[in-house]
């Protein structure tokens, strides 16, 4: 067995290849990653390091990195030339050529991930990130070679200047590490973060190195005492197994004792100790039964990684015992395919296979597949991937990187997701329509509002209705994920798109009706050039502004065509010769603003909102005559203003949306529901949360059926129809009707 070569070892082309040839046994392969060496050896001809060394010194130890992790020929070559591009100007079309399309693509992918101009250094930074992102999503293998790159670069980062120093050391510790840690490459990980902190905060690196050093000769005593003890228990019992000491690293001492304010006597797993056995892992729970049998466990202490994997999936035993000299031993039980996976993640799950088989497509869709974080990542990056960088770089770090609140599903399937999330942030991490069709949510088997605060240990199930409205503006207000926030808002535009072309086309409709009506030419009335000289009026900046205002009753057809072609029928003329007094602007505005309605072509007229219906902005509405009381307007579906006899004292009349921008009006509605505890609870926080502000409500119940009055206050007919659309998501609730008098 080859023996890993370590950093400050001597290294040479002849140390990968005899590494690679203890998995790789093609020729082709062999002399793939031979060509590349040769290349490299061409290409980079008197380039030097900082240090003084040949460059090529740095792509050999790249290739030895990813051969330590046994990736495929592709990976090691394509580790070998990463630089050539951006280096030595070779192009995209030489590349292709000599070494094929896979392996230009992965050199290109690792290329792009820092080749680029921006603005200032805050941009750099996000959009840096952004770029290896989105190169891990499309081939996780350019993330291996950036790994290999970036510890090599570590280890020689005292030939750089103190700023440099700094400024690596701190993007290697936010960026790099946290990934190696999600794919569960810890080998590489603990080096990089060991190896970040030297150079970010040397002092306490140093002092936790000299106390390490101070116990080491005590700790090793322990540790092989305790390792004889736990080899005689196991012998007893016939286990197949390996036993090691697990040395802490510093970075995560630091962690503790820096950010945790531990001091370092209370740190009890440095005394550490790993069983490795074969790959029964029931064999694993049999030597938990021993050692707890004659240890004692420290209460709170264990951990069943193996039944519950960790997202990057991590498998492992913890617990912690009292040894018999009163010391602490932390104690990690694990397979000897768990343990490989525990050290080197999906490279060693996904380690190189030497056969026909192997596909690096087919094996990127497989991780995908197992860990869901990446299903996820994946998902994001293509959402969100063209926006700001910034906001790129801080949603996934906050959705993906920074997740470390594990909630269920009914099936027992985990969802990672990160502190603060709710119910909506579930279901839109289950599939996106889960999340569009989302009506309540069962927490542990009770009924919660979709603001709760998920935590781990929740399992959670969504209650769903094909015929939903679909999320709304306040849905925003309540989720926490980025992924969920840019599902919605995407949701929500899309909807609007829709409803705005409808009523766009609605107005058309009506425009022409009403031009058919004025026996007008059609080609110039259904023309937007007529209408120009009038969009200030009417609160537009063009023709189908205009045709969307009509299409959803905030101006008629008839007042557009009145200023257009002034021409009104005998009716109307005498109402208006009859009840206009004053016919000036200034009338006109003091009308709208003291009821937000407007008559088509007169002002001067007393005008006043019927009490039978409450009309409120959004509403379609309709004037009627009223014998010395002016004009009273009504919702149109009013009953109070239908029959034969009613036609002929009706008048159209519209919002004048500009005046209502501080009003408030009045609403009544009865709730059908079936009765239920909490019911009426959930319905006044729904409305809360709608921002609607309740004056009076009234409940009765019989057998199973509540019935429920309520008097509001709401600021216009959109802000009325999302409260109802809320509460149409209550459970119970199956119908909401306005009141009418």
């Amino acid at each position: 067995m080859v023996k890993i070569k370590q950093a400050g070892d001597p290294m040479s082309f002849d140390d990968v290849l005899e590494l690679v040839s203890t998995y790789i046994k093609n020729d082709e392969s062999i002399d793939l990653i031979k060509r590349a060496y040769a290349y490299i050896m061409e290409k980079h001809a008197g380039q030097t390091r900082k240090s003084g060394e040949p460059y090529t010194i740095h792509l050999i130890w790249v290739a030895y990195i990813l051969a330590s992790l046994q990736t495929g020929p592709m990976t090691i070559a394509a580790g070998l030339l990463h630089d050539v591009m951006e280096d030595c100007d070779v192009s995209q079309a030489e590349m292709i050529e000599r070494f094929g399309s896979e392996i230009t693509t992965l050199v290109e992918g690792v290329t792009k991930i820092t080749k680029m101009q921006f603005k200032d250094e805050a941009d750099v930074y996000a959009e840096n990130h952004r770029k290896i992102y989105i190169a891990m999503a499309k081939d996780i293998r350019v993330i291996l070679i950036k790994f290999a790159d970036r510890l090599h670069n570590m280890r020689t980062l005292q030939y750089m200047p103190e700023h440099k120093q700094k400024r690596i050391a701190k993007e290697t510790l936010e960026v790099y590490a946290p990934i190696a840690h999600r794919l569960g490459i810890n080998d590489i990980r603990i080096e990089l973060e060991d190896l970040s902190l030297y150079y970010l905060d040397p002092v306490p690196y140093h002092e936790i190195s000299e106390l390490l050093e101070i116990k080491r000769d005590e700790r090793k005593e322990a540790v092989e005492a305790m390792m004889e003890k736990v080899r005689e228990l196991l012998d007893q019992h016939h286990i197949q197994y390996r036993i090691l000491g697990r040395a802490k690293h510093i970075y995560s001492i630091y962690k503790k004792m820096v950010i945790k304010h531990k001091r370092f006597d209370e740190l009890y797993d440095l005394n550490a100790l790993r069983i490795i056995t074969d790959n029964d892992k029931m064999k694993c729970y049999e030597v938990l039964g021993i050692i707890h049998e004659y240890y004692r466990p420290l209460p709170g202490r264990f951990k069943d990684y193996i039944a519950m994997p960790k997202p990057n999936m991590y498998q492992s035993l913890h617990t912690a015992i009292i040894g018999e000299m009163g010391q602490i031993f932390e104690i990690q039980i694990r397979t000897e395919e768990m343990d490989a996976i525990a050290e080197r993640g999906i490279a060693a799950h996904w380690r190189y296979k030497e056969n026909g088989q192997y596909s690096s497509k087919m094996e990127q869709k497989e991780i995908g597949e197992k860990l869901q974080w990446l299903r996820e990542f994946i998902s994001l990056s293509e959402d969100i991937k063209d926006g700001d960088a910034k906001e790129y770089y801080d949603s996934l770090r906050q959705d993906i990187f920074e997740a470390n609140v594990y909630v269920l599903s009914p099936q027992g399937k985990i969802i990672e997701l990160p502190n603060g999330s709710t119910p909506i942030d579930f279901a839109y991490r289950i599939h996106t329509e889960v999340g569009h069709h989302a009506v309540g949510a069962i927490v542990n088997g009770v009924i919660v509002p979709i603001n709760t605060a998920l935590k781990t240990g929740d399992v959670v199930e969504i209650k769903t209705n094909k015929n939903s409205s679909g999320p709304s503006e306040d849905w925003l207000k309540v989720v926490h994920t980025a992924g969920a926030r840019n599902k919605i808002r995407q949701f929500l535009s899309q909807k609007e798109a829709e409803s705005r072309k409808v009523f766009i086309e609605t107005g058309k409709k009506l425009l022409r009706e009403e031009v058919k009506k004025r026996e007008l030419d059609e080609k110039v009335y259904l023309d937007g050039e007529i209408y120009k000289s009038y969009y200030s009026s009417f609160g537009a900046k063009s023709f189908d502004e205009l045709l969307y205002q009509i299409g959803r009753k905030a101006i008629t057809a008839y007042a557009l065509l009145d200023r257009a072609n002034p021409k009104r029928s005998s009716f109307i003329d005498s109402i208006s010769k009859m009840l206009q007094k004053n016919n000036t602007n200034n009338d006109r505005d003091k009308m709208a603003n003291a009821t937000g309605v407007v008559v088509s072509g007169m002002s001067g007229l007393k005008i006043q909102l019927s009490k039978c219906c409450n009309p409120i902005p959004g509403d379609e509405i309709i004037g009627f005559v009223s014998k010395g009381q002016g004009i009273k307007v009504h919702r149109k579906d009013c009953p109070n203003v239908k029959g034969p006899d009613m036609k002929k004292r009706l008048i159209d009349v519209y919002w004048d949306y500009a005046s209502l921008m501080a009003k408030k009006y009045e609403v009544e509605f009865t709730i059908d529901a079936t009765d239920r505890t909490n019911l009426l609870t959930d319905i006044i926080n729904t409305l809360g949360q709608s921002k609607i502000n309740i004056l009076n409500i009234h409940a009765d119940v019989v057998d199973t059926r509540a019935i429920i009055n309520l008097k509001v206050t709401v600021e216009n007919g959109e802000h009325l129809k999302t409260a109802f659309d809320n509460l149409h998501k209550v459970q119970g609730i199956y119908g909401i009707e306005r009141t009418i008098h």
